[in-house]
């Protein structure tokens, strides 16, 4: 028999219908005997009338439990547990007993005892005393309203979450009790229940109570219909659960997730600021701001050290729920001016997060004294707390990122700290791999501006206009590319363009590109005609790839496109070759765009094949157009639609070539370029025929000094008498070398441009070589006189033998060249 405290409390709160019952005397002996107690434990009646009670244990030693409970009965009145019965055939029977005191009109004491079989009883009926107890103490909030939706019963929990009294809330509706909350979407909800019978189960809503009026809360209810016996309906009732925690540790992860989602997506500083303030506003602050070290604006490091980095902090970003950031007193890219009391300062100085409760009124905290514009702020607007936590990545302070609230009655808890400093955790790394982007963007973008040419003049042969896109990074910013242009001056008043690209991008291929066209430099230097000059190229590029160790360099030059036009405006006429380029567009003075069919060159690096020139002679104001791949590619049709596309683009040849270039960019790229894009457009100036003075002379010494005579005049003619003298030793020297040296015919020519140039052509293709003459030497000072006196000097070779030329700056006074 188990000890009566811990089976009563056990048993206690249970009924025993149906049950045998017996009656018991104050002496312990049986003198009621009922026919259930006959089926129970097989005895008749007059087996166990006037007959111990203890006769009918299992075995003598539960007499003394039996003693305890008799003790207790006396005291408390009752008794309910299990006791150990024998049956008349012997067997133990495990009853559920319960002891009730009787009093009875001559005074003594009996005892009526109620027994059930617990092995042939399915289940114990809970009472509905127990009932109630167990409902009215339930820790989920429990409430039962008629089909009116007037209260007629909650328990003790939802009281509680409710905030009003119980007697406040029945008989009346929960829209007249609870304003803090939707009801009327919630009373929606029963209706439908009460109509259909299908239950609404975890439905979340947040709201506040008067229980706790200064915080929004967040509950999952369930409602049902509920029936009386004979499946009538009575009602609905609800089940209610505080889920403000659950909810709010959801809500946390899910911002979390959004902002490593969110972060990162571009490498731009100041957009990953504004990220930042976007995820927090309004779900962690009414209010955000980003303030970054100056140093980490430029993409520096920042220096070490408090005194290094105090009042260097300026405003990255800023968000708030009022438009504008009323509550702002600092503009984007302004200095905070904060004391060094203020949180901003103690941040960045101690790398320490803060979080203080703010009551400008009273001057609290005391730093705001110090700092009237932000304390008149927060005062206008209601600010009551605020968060500060430093930017930190890689043991570096980058900034320091403000949350304050305003309009969110709640003050910021340690549970708002924590999620700060998580999410200002992760934006810290976002901004410090988006400061060594800027910091390594603006290197590259240094190293390519110094690569590509920074000022280009066709002089008075070409008006040209260019434009250069790099590939556009994450985030639409424009990267380093490999395409290059260039526009260089050469001999007799001609002029070359080049546009060329390399494979990739990146400072790989702006290195690679660099190399290409410093070496097209040097070979146009050399005078070469275009198809020679990307054959030299071409053995350039496979010597490189075959020298070359990093495998990146060798595969971004190896197959690299150029094409090399030479523009003459004596002859008005283009000589051009490409390897692996695309044609050029040629614009006549009417708007017609053709793409002339030059013979394709392989790109460079393959080898094996020769490269030809193709000569054209455009109209004088015809556009000459070179462009890479990257602008018909970006437009994202195919070549052949690209390159239409193109020409309607081209076909305004009257606008300004600033003009044109910036309509053909705008229409070829709906967005940020896909590959790099260059594109150099020049408009033909023929030179007139009175800027040139050609004369065909005989292989004579006599010749000399009548070459002499017609410079002269010829100069005379053209205003520039001031370089009579001097053109007439070159002259003299170029004409006697070619007789002396050389074989006829000879031809002198003078050109009247930007310089003044004279040309010496015979038929020898031996290049003459420039030496320093001994003193005893009769001659051989010739050439050397010549370098002294001009500009600079060369040989050139045409088809026919060769040229020498030399240039001289023109008179500032002289007459225009144009």
């Amino acid at each position: 028999m188990a000890g009566p405290g811990a089976v009563a409390s056990m048993y206690a709160p249970f009924d025993m219908a149906p049950a045998a019952w017996v009656m018991v005397d104050g002496a312990g002996a049986v003198v009621g005997w009922t026919s259930a107690a006959q089926r129970l434990l097989g005895h008749a009646p007059s087996e166990v009338l006037g007959r111990p009670a203890t006769l009918l244990l299992a075995s003598p030693g539960e007499a003394a439990a039996i003693r305890a409970v008799a003790e207790e009965c006396r005291t408390n009145g009752s008794w309910a547990g299990l006791v150990a019965a024998r049956h008349r055939d012997g067997h133990r029977v495990d009853v559920g007993v319960r002891v009730s005191a009787v009093a009875e009109a001559d005074g003594r004491g009996r005892w009526l005892v109620s027994a059930i079989d617990l092995a042939s009883t399915p289940s114990w009926a809970v009472s509905g005393a127990v009932l109630e107890r167990f409902l009215t103490s339930s820790p989920l909030g429990m409430a039962v309203l008629d089909p009116e939706l007037r209260y007629v019963w909650l328990n003790d929990t939802l009281e509680r979450f409710g905030g009003v009294p119980r007697r406040e809330r029945l008989g009346r509706r929960m829209s007249e009790t609870l304003p803090g909350l939707d009801t009327e979407t919630l009373e929606g909800k029963m209706r439908r229940v009460l109509a259909t019978g299908e239950p609404v189960v975890d439905y979340e809503y947040q709201g506040w109570s008067p229980a706790d009026p200064d915080r929004q809360r967040v509950y999952s209810t369930s409602f049902f219909r509920l029936h009386d016996g004979d499946g009538q309906v009575m009602g609905v009732y609800y089940l209610v659960m505080d889920v403000t925690d659950r909810w709010r540790a959801r809500q946390r992860l899910a911002l979390l997730n959004e902002a490593g989602a969110r972060f990162g997506t571009t490498l731009d500083v100041l957009r990953t600021a504004q990220e930042v303030a976007a995820v927090a506003v309004p779900r962690i602050a009414d209010f955000v701001t980003v303030d970054l070290l100056e140093a980490v604006l430029r993409g520096d490091e920042p220096a070490p050290g408090p005194a290094g980095i105090r009042g260097q902090l300026r405003r990255a970003a800023q968000l708030s729920i009022h438009e504008g950031c009323p509550e702002s007193v600092v503009a984007i890219g302004d200095p905070i001016d904060a004391p060094e009391t203020a949180p901003y300062e103690r941040c960045v100085a101690d790398g320490r997060s803060y979080r203080e409760s703010i009551d400008p009124r009273n001057s609290s905290p005391t730093w705001l004294r110090d700092d009237p514009a932000r304390s008149a702020s927060t005062r206008r607007h209601g600010v009551h707390s605020g968060i500060w936590v430093p930017l930190r990545a890689r043991g570096t302070v980058l900034g320091v990122v403000t949350f304050a609230r305003s309009r969110t009655p709640e003050p910021f808890e340690d549970d708002d700290l924590l999620l700060a400093q998580e999410l200002v955790a992760r934006a810290a790394m976002s901004l410090d791999n988006a400061r060594r982007y800027t910091r390594e963007h603006a290197a590259a973008l240094a190293l390519q501006r110094s690569l590509l040419p920074q000022g280009l003049s066709g002089g008075t042969a070409l008006e040209v206009a260019t434009r250069y896109l790099p590939t556009a990074t994450q985030g639409g910013v424009g990267g380093v590319g490999g395409d290059w242009f260039d526009v260089i001056p050469l001999s007799g008043a001609r002029v070359a363009l080049v546009v060329g690209d390399v494979v990739g991008h990146g400072l790989t291929a702006a290195a690679t590109m660099g190399r290409l066209r410093t070496a097209v430099h040097t070979l146009a230097d050399m005078d070469l005609p275009p198809d020679e000059l990307l054959a030299h190229l071409d053995d350039l590029v496979i010597r490189l790839t075959e020298e070359e160790k990093d495998e990146s360099v060798a595969n971004a030059v190896l197959g690299a496109g150029c094409l090399y036009v030479v523009y003459d405006p004596v002859t008005r006429q283009c000589t051009m070759a490409r390897a692996g380029h695309p044609a050029p567009a040629i614009v006549d003075p009417g708007g017609a765009v053709t793409f002339p069919a030059l013979p394709a060159g392989p790109p460079l690096g393959l080898g094996g094949m020769p490269f030809e020139s193709a000569v054209l002679e455009p109209a004088e104001g015809s556009l000459i157009v070179l462009y890479t791949d990257g602008l018909i590619a970006s437009a994202g049709d195919d070549v052949d639609a690209g390159l239409r596309r193109f020409g309607r683009a081209l076909a305004r040849p009257h606008r300004s070539l600033d003009d044109l270039c910036t309509s053909v960019v705008d229409e070829m790229l709906p967005g940020p370029p896909t590959d790099d894009v260059a594109l150099l457009v020049a408009r033909t100036q023929g030179l007139a025929a009175d800027r040139v003075a050609s004369w065909e002379l005989a292989c004579d010494p006599a010749v000399v000094s009548g070459a002499r005579a017609m410079a002269h005049r010829r100069l005379a003619e053209w205003g520039l008498e001031e370089l009579a003298i001097t053109t007439e030793l070159v002259v003299s020297e170029l004409v006697t070398n070619a007789i002396r040296h050389a074989t006829g015919p000879i031809r002198l020519r003078l050109i009247r441009q930007s310089v003044l140039i004279c040309e010496v052509f015979d038929a020898s293709s031996t290049s003459p070589r420039l030496r320093h003459a001994r003193t005893t030497d009769e001659g051989g000072r010739g050439l050397f006189l010549v370098a002294q006196l001009t500009r600079r000097w060369g040989t050139r070779y045409i088809p026919g033998g060769k040229l020498i030329w030399a240039e001289q700056e023109l008179p500032r006074a002289a007459p225009d060249g144009s």
